[in-house]
């Protein structure tokens, strides 16, 4: 199963909800955005640390999902 990746994407200057991408490395998870949203600007991409969410996130390579309602916030193991 491809690893989670939570990304803060901003478009036409205002941030899009939290976007998650299974992807097999960052740099994959980054071309994946970027294909999905070719105007927009993927500002940061990283592993969700102890995100959790009852949403789905797929499974598999390249499934990305927006999550309205849900903020980017760095992950805890970035924060500080």
């Amino acid at each position: 199963m491809a690893k989670l990746f939570i990304a803060k994407i901003v478009e036409a200057g205002r941030p899009r909800p939290l976007v998650t991408v299974r992807a097999a490395g960052e740099g994959e998870a980054r071309l994946f955005l970027e294909a999905a949203y070719p105007e927009a600007a993927i500002v940061e991409v990283a592993e969700p640390g102890d995100w959790v969410s009852d949403a789905d996130t797929g499974q598999t390579a390249g499934d990305i999902r927006e999550h309205p309602g849900v903020i980017w916030q760095p992950p805890s193991s970035l924060a500080g």
